[in-house]
């Protein structure tokens, strides 16, 4: 179920008095990709079904790129994939994929949600823009932090899009990135994981 009933980016700037604005945000952090990683990448992408369907595009170009950086991180984190994010009736859905903190009671308890990714669903970046804001804000009011920043990723598998809230403003990266440019991409994951972990590490002190 999708963070309904929001389809445009301009409802949730309006429902919940969001400032929008565009900044390059993102500071590209280098990220050793596996030579087996990107092998299976160009079999997917050339002899497999990788878009056919939007399950497909989660499976074969979307979480396998997250979960390659999140083993590096998942001593601390865990990627949860269609987990339940609920704050009231307006913010509660399931957002494709939720990065949030490893409870000390194990990796079946849901913990603090740090960023969110949602498909681009038919290529629809402002739906899925308009989507990923309301995830992004069921996560800061569950959180209830509103200065900490939640982040946030909308990919149709090719193009990834990325974003932030603190408060209430909400920042979009104008740099696109695209699996065509992997190391591109995967740097800017990292980056995002990387502050991801300096939250968290923040909390800790």
């Amino acid at each position: 179920m999708p963070f309904s009933p929001y389809k445009t980016i301009n409802a949730v700037v309006q429902e919940f008095q969001i400032t929008y604005t565009q900044s390059n945000f993102i500071l590209e952090t280098e990220f050793n990709i596996p030579d087996y990683f990107r092998e299976d990448l160009e079999i997917v992408m050339q002899d497999g079904a990788a878009d056919c369907s939007e399950f497909a595009i989660c499976e074969n170009l979307i979480y396998p790129v997250l979960k390659e950086v999140w083993k590096h991180y998942r001593q601390k984190f865990i990627l949860w994939s269609h987990k339940s994010l609920t704050f009231d009736e307006k913010l509660s859905g399931f957002p494709e994929y939720v990065l949030a903190k490893k409870s000390p009671l194990g990796n079946v308890v849901f913990d603090k949600p740090y960023f969110i990714l949602i498909e681009a669903k038919q290529d629809n970046f402002e739906a899925g823009w308009a989507q990923c804001m309301a995830e992004m804000l069921a996560a800061q009011k569950l959180n209830e932090k509103p200065e900490q920043e939640v982040f946030g990723i909308a990919s149709n598998g090719g193009v990834w899009q990325f974003g932030k809230l603190k408060a209430n403003v909400f920042t979009r990266n104008q740099i696109f990135y695209t699996i065509q440019e992997l190391d591109k991409l995967f740097a800017a994951v990292n980056y995002v994981f990387q502050q991801c972990e300096l939250l968290l590490n923040a909390e800790v002190v």
